[in-house]
């Protein structure tokens, strides 16, 4: 359940008459707990609350229903109750059906209210469903509140207007929630001169059935489309109860005024909304969260697509408003530094190419209008307007809604800064008409010219949109009275990996990259954002900085991608290593992303911001940031074919691509009926990234070219030497079909070691502490999910258990996903190990025995079993700390602080390990030159 679905639950359980022994577990439905989980609770067979009346639930709340007016004791009993602990219950609850009493154990904070308010604080209780509380929703949800209403109305809508949910008409359907939300804002806010005006008259002019609901709202919107003094010539005439509403403008309510017909529920879903107070909206915050609600296909993610004001500022206040801030307090009150540094952020452009609904230009408006408010404290003149235009928070949005809802967020951003910085009167004295010119295009940001939306600095033409609302798609130019400025792009733009593109992303991509690079179909969806802002970064005075999934800053896109972006002279200005960028879904973990800033114009100073351990952030000054975003040069990490230090070689195992023919689970073997020699002869066990995770291996079918003929005197296997020929030669591959001439082998395929064998899984969850690493006995076939070392000594099983590998590991590989993707090419071949002396390897091979040994203690658990981040036994742990620790005071002496110390130590000495092999090339091939 998401954000907006759990209100409308506990809504509408406050709303039914109060039941005092099914509330506990109806309270616990509204929330997302399955029936089963309920059905255990209502047993008593996962129920050991310790309190009359009381429900206990692990790991999350412990409630109780109690008599009339001991609401404070039950609360008090909980609070204490041995349970609530033994239970680490998160939260307590207690309650009469009267009153309502909650805390939350760990900060203590507590609500308190009549029962059937409790809804007014679902933010509060919103960890009950996984999902991390936001500030902003927890102190007032009216903007979770208004978006479930309107989705409802939305559906209820097109239900009874099928024609409206077609294309052609979903404009008009879009329009029209825009006018809505408008006219709800307005009449809360005193724009309409008359508190809860439209709402009101809606609902007094309307039938019950609704029947004649969509004439009401068509009349009121035709009204607001003509000037207070031409009414009185309108035709057909405006009855009263319209002439009340003021005259708008702005394109808003031109054009047509159609409405959708409306049932007798729909009538119902919009006085609702119209009932809720839109003066308290958050227009970041309800535009993020909306905009789901007019894609058929999103409409389930509603509030899914918010993004909190913090996570934004980590993006804007590095970008440009730290600064800004920096230069209001070096100029204290000297009146001409204040007065330059207004007109500076008058100038200012902000630019979001992929906006939806607006949040980043909402946000970078309200603080800059802050600024500015400070600015004209100091100066003695509080009643000045803003001369921060709204022309200069431009966007590109490709789907309809979010576009319309993106202008509208930033007029009600205006007005709440008016009104909080000038006052009620005067905002309201300047607000109505609307101004008409359009600032947000509605279109494809990679294939815009992003020039022509922000032209360079005083250049460009004008364009007057005649209607605000109802750009034409094909718009490429806008631009308004410019006096040239700086440009600032930010945002948060599609991610989607090269593996999951669509037909058109990926011929977006390729008009971007063809003609740069042959390697393009690699690169993520959000490449295509930067690669345009470093274009757009070549003509004018401006910087960038997106959110983004941290693969391109991983593995293969990097040696892409980075080399393209340094072409156009750009460089990282500041950066925020990986981090959970969550939403509002319920148990949500979030997609782990980094934010990357590019500008030709770095300064000397460059910024890397991380999470600390303790979940505070640090900032770190470098001089250059790397496209790892690693304190150090810009050196590319790129793919080896032998280790760039002196450590054993590693290869991939064998590929059967055999159609599953060659390969046997354990219970399978029996059935081909082999003689024991046969089996010795012809069966090897089997071991890939699965087996090795799992502890469970297979078998394989393993044989040699001098023994085809005794093999296949066995028919089961003739028979399964015959179904991989055949699956072979049906391939659409030629290398495939070729080795359907050897069907009895693998396709690729290696010796089998006659000792034991170092495996390292290729793909593994990024949750370990540690990567999956383990010995195989002599005589296992390695499969192609794995890289293995023959013979691989103690002390390299050391070097990949470590801290250090993990970490280069998830630098410098490509990720599936999140998971790890481990290569010999690129992981193992270029991580940078120092010279070992006998004794190093002796003591990492003391710390390999330690490690193997605690895993010993545990047995049968398997990797999977022991590497369980929130469950690793401590004499495991222990070891690998060990671990780390000698080998880290071989590279330095001492423990490294943290990651980023131990990424820039193996970037410093990659650097010039690479650097002195490129040295002693040359040397090499004159020696060789005397020796012929």
């Amino acid at each position: 359940m998401n954000a907006v679905e759990i209100e409308a639950a506990i809504s509408d359980l406050a709303f039914q008459s109060f039941d005092a022994a099914e509330f506990p577990f109806a309270f616990l439905a509204a929330f997302g707990n399955k029936d089963t989980a309920l059905k255990r609770l209502r047993t008593g067979n996962n129920n050991v609350s310790d309190v009359p009346g009381g429900v206990l639930q692990r790991n999350n709340i412990h409630i109780a229903v109690c008599a009339e007016g001991s609401v404070s004791q039950t609360l008090k009993a909980l609070r204490v109750s041995p349970a609530t602990t033994k239970a680490k219950a998160k939260f307590i609850l207690a309650t009469d059906g009267l009153t309502l009493e909650a805390e939350e154990l760990i900060s203590g904070e507590t609500i308190a209210c009549a029962y059937p308010d409790f809804p007014n604080h679902f933010g509060f209780l919103l960890p009950l469903a996984g999902i991390s509380t936001i500030k902003e929703i927890k102190d007032n949800p009216i903007d979770v509140r208004a978006t479930g209403r309107l989705n409802k109305l939305y559906v209820e809508l097109l239900r009874e207007n099928p024609d409206w949910a077609k294309d052609e008409r979903r404009h008009d359907m879009n329009h029209f929630m825009a006018r809505l939300v408008f006219c709800f804002f307005a009449e809360d806010t005193d724009i309409f001169n008359d508190e809860g005006l439209f709402t009101r008259t809606v609902e007094q002019m309307s039938e019950r059935d609704g029947s004649n609901t969509h004439e009401v709202l068509e009349t009121i919107f035709r009204a607001m489309n003509i000037k207070t003094d031409e009414r009185v010539n309108a035709q057909p005439r405006l009855p009263v109860w319209a002439d009340r509403f003021p005259y708008v403008n702005g394109g808003l309510f031109s054009g047509s005024t159609e409405v959708p017909h409306f049932t007798r529920m729909a009538r119902t879903y919009l006085l609702h909304a119209g009932n809720l107070n839109w003066k308290q909206i958050n227009p970041d915050i309800f535009g993020s969260m909306i905009q789901a609600v007019a894609d058929d296909e999103e409409r389930g993610a509603l509030g899914m697509h918010y993004t909190s004001v913090p996570n934004i500022l980590k993006v804007l206040n590095p970008l440009f408003l730290d600064e800004l801030r920096a230069q209001l307090a070096e100029a204290g009150d000297n009146e001409r530094k204040l007065l330059n540094l207004r007109k500076r952020m008058a100038r200012i452009r902000v630019f979001d190419p992929a906006c939806g609904s607006g949040n980043f230009l909402v946000i970078a408006y309200k603080q800059m209008r802050e600024v500015e408010a400070e600015i004209n404290r100091r100066l003695g003149k509080t009643q000045l307007g803003s001369e921060i235009p709204l022309t200069n928070f431009r966007g590109i949005e490709l789907r309809d809604f979010p576009a319309e809802i993106a202008r509208l967020a930033l007029i009600i951003a205006e007005f709440q800064c008016d009104v909080l910085y000038r006052g009620q009167k005067d905002a309201l004295a300047e607000f109505l008409p609307l101004d008409a010119q359009n600032w947000i295009v509605c279109g494809n940001a990679l294939r815009l010219d992003w020039l022509s939306i922000c032209p360079p600095t005083g250049t460009g033409v004008k364009l007057l949109a005649d209607d605000l609302f109802g750009t034409p798609l094909d718009q490429t130019e806008i631009d308004f009275a410019n006096e040239g400025g700086e440009t600032y792009i930010c945002g948060n733009p599609p991610y989607v990996g090269s593996k999951k593109q669509a037909t058109e992303q990926k011929a977006d991509l390729e008009a971007i990259f063809a003609k740069r690079t042959k390697n393009w179909k690699s690169l993520d969806y959000v490449a295509g954002w930067f690669m345009k802002a470093a274009d757009y970064g070549t003509k004018t005075n401006s910087a960038a900085a997106f959110v983004s999934t941290n693969s391109i800053c991983q593995g293969q896109q990097v040696s892409i991608l980075w080399p393209l972006i340094a072409e156009t002279k750009h460089e990282i200005t500041f950066a925020h290593s990986s981090f959970k960028w969550a939403n509002l879904a319920s148990h949500n973990a979030g997609v782990t992303v980094v934010i990357v800033s590019i500008s030709v114009n770095t300064g000397k100073d460059r910024k890397i911001f991380s999470i600390s351990e303790d979940g505070s952030s640090v900032v770190k000054l470098v001089d250059n940031i790397n496209p790892y975003l690693v304190h150090g040069p810009n050196t590319l990490i790129e793919p080896r074919t032998t280790p760039i230090s002196q450590i054993p070689e590693m290869s991939r195992g064998n590929s059967p691509t055999d159609g599953g023919n060659l390969l046997l689970e354990q219970i399978e073997l029996p059935s081909l009926y082999l003689s024991d020699r046969q089996v010795s002869d012809f069966i090897r066990p089997f071991y890939g990234a699965d087996e090795v995770i799992s502890g469970v291996g297979r078998f394989c079918i393993w044989i040699d070219d001098e023994d085809i003929d005794r093999a296949l005197e066995a028919d089961t296997i003739r028979d399964r030497v015959q179904r991989v020929r055949d699956f072979r030669i049906n391939s659409t591959k030629s290398a495939t079909r070729d080795a359907a001439m050897r069907p009895h082998r693998f396709d690729e395929r290696k010796p089998v070691p006659k000792s034991r064998v170092l495996v390292v899984p290729i793909r593994s969850s990024e949750n370990r502490p540690y990567l999956p690493v383990g010995f195989l006995e002599p005589d296992t076939v390695i499969a192609n999910t794995a890289f293995a070392i023959v013979d691989g000594p103690l002390w390299a099983f050391a070097l990949i258990a470590s801290r250090l590998h993990i970490i280069w590991i998830g630098t410098v590989c490509a990720r599936l996903e999140l998971r790890f993707s481990y290569t010999n090419t690129v992981g193992w071949n270029t991580f940078p190990v120092p010279l070992l002396t006998e004794q190093n390897k002796a003591d990492l091979t003391t710390c390999a025995e330690a490690i193997l040994l605690a895993r010993e203690a545990h047995f049968p658990a398997t990797i999977a079993d022991l590497y369980d981040p929130d469950n690793m036994p401590e004499n495991l742990r222990h070891a690998h700390e060990r671990n780390d620790e000698v080998l880290e005071r071989i590279y330095i002496g001492r423990r490294f602080k943290n990651d980023t110390e131990r990424l820039e130590k193996l970037f410093e000495m990659y650097t010039k390990m690479t650097a002195a092999a490129a040295k002693a090339k040359p040397a090499a091939k004159a020696t060789r030159g005397k020796a012929n």
